[in-house]
């Protein structure tokens, strides 16, 4: 079979922006539209290869399939290919979570706006649920796991460990059994991709020779790490000289980028962390903001952890540290200090890291910690739907259930179980409902 031509720098640049716009449905939609427009339809890259990558993408922190579209964007186009693929994935939605917040800020206490959160609402604890039972279903193979994640959902829940000391205890496990009980902590992840009947060579093949700017370098390796070292401890640096250790952006960006370390399991795993931090620790926002930033996070393109930048711009115009201007300023500020910590890890991860990949994508040792950490995520993510449950179910100024919420997540929960309705279409779902069932009440 003829190979395709090469892509162009051009080209890339425009599907890269179209996937920044389309890509909903969480890392497991995004991954599959990126599977059959990049495999099955342009054939940029085959299927081994492609899975090839992912395996080593779920190895790190961070947001999977924004690391795979910078991954495949270095892989054909060099470091300019992949700041390309990743930022396009993100900034469609860095955008639209700007205007939300905007327009959350500004007129979140009108009747309609309220209505459309009160359906929402519990759709998201529904949403975080699934997430629960999804990770665990793919995750959860024996007992050995399935005993981590219990015990990880009782640390979190009844003792209020800090989830960084829930990852290492979980990583220690994994690597102590990795020795001794490989089997039990082999991962299963993304195997499920169809093979396509037709055999197509694609650009990048199977046996295609590896790129000479993605070989091994050492010299390369350190000269990278230290770039990206560099940007980050700047930009931190110039932080604290301009506003000082403690103020609002030094503390930002500080707090994204250790939340950007942990978020091993996808972004659901780390808004545990979030919350602990932005809500408990700093109070930065309220736990019904956080629960509206997963719920419009939800409802945008983009990767999940995106979430970051709406509490970002909440936090920025709640604790506004400019107070002669408007506070969208202060707003921008800290959603921009907060998105750009989050993601400089995952760039820095992707350009060092890709040219190993070979000599660790079979290493059960290295994979074990892995897979014994997105065990433990189950549980901590099941203690996240509790707390959004409690906030969601319960009025706290009149003291009574909200049977309604309940039914509504309920019935949200069987459409996402049962029926594997998408995500979005839930929560436009349950968005009508609030507004019905608030004009009903006002009626």
């Amino acid at each position: 079979m003829k190979t395709p031509p090469q892509i162009t720098l051009k080209e890339a640049f425009l599907y890269w922006l179209k996937l920044g716009f389309i890509s909903f449905g969480g890392p497991a939609g995004q991954i599959s539209i990126m599977y059959q427009d990049l495999v099955e339809h342009k054939r940029w890259i085959s299927k081994k290869r492609f899975l090839h990558a992912l395996n080593f993408c779920m190895l790190l922190p961070g947001p999977e399939a924004q690391q795979l579209a910078t991954y495949i964007g270095w892989l054909m186009h060099r470091t300019l290919g992949g700041l390309i693929a990743g930022l396009l994935f993100v900034l469609p939605s860095f955008f639209i979570l700007v205007l939300l917040g905007f327009i959350y800020m500004s007129y979140g206490e009108l009747p309609i706006i309220k209505a459309i959160f009160s359906g929402i609402k519990p759709a998201v604890v529904a949403i975080v649920l699934f997430a629960a039972y999804r990770i665990g279903q793919r995750t959860l193979h024996n007992f050995i796991l399935s005993l981590i994640a219990l015990s990880s959902f009782i640390a979190i829940f009844f003792f209020k460990l800090p989830f960084p000391l829930i990852v290492l205890a979980a990583a220690v496990i994994g690597w102590i059994g990795s020795h001794r009980y490989a089997k039990y902590f082999e991962s299963h992840a993304h195997t499920n991709f169809k093979e396509n009947t037709k055999h197509h060579s694609s650009i990048i093949d199977d046996n295609t020779a590896i790129p000479l700017h993605a070989k091994y370098n050492t010299h390369k390796l350190i000269k990278t790490l230290v770039i990206g070292l560099l940007i980050g401890v700047i930009s931190f640096s110039s932080l604290i000289y301009v506003y000082g250790f403690d103020h609002l952006l030094t503390q930002t960006a500080l707090f994204f980028t250790k939340a950007a370390l942990l978020t091993f399991g996808g972004a659901y795993a780390v808004l545990p962390y979030v919350y602990q931090g932005v809500v408990e620790h700093y109070h930065w926002i309220s736990p019904q903001q956080m629960i509206d930033a997963l719920a419009l996070g939800e409802t945008t393109p983009g990767p999940l952890i995106m979430v970051i930048t709406f509490i970002g711009f909440v936090s920025g115009w709640v604790n506004n540290f400019l107070p002669n201007l408007n506070p969208i300023y202060a707003a921008l500020l800290t959603t921009t200090i907060a998105t750009f910590f989050t993601f400089l890890p995952s760039f820095i991860m992707i350009f060092v890291g890709a040219p190993l990949i070979e000599s660790t994508r079979k290493n059960v040792k290295f994979a074990a910690p892995l897979t014994a950490i997105t065990s433990a995520v189950v549980g901590v993510i099941l203690n996240l739907a509790f707390f959004f449950a409690y906030h969601v179910f319960w009025n706290e100024q009149a003291s009574t259930i909200s049977y309604i919420s309940i039914l509504i997540a309920l019935i949200s929960l069987i459409a996402l179980i049962r029926f594997k309705v998408n995500t979005l279409y839930v929560i436009f779902a349950s968005c009508i409902a609030g507004i019905v069932l608030s004009t009903l009440s006002l009626g």
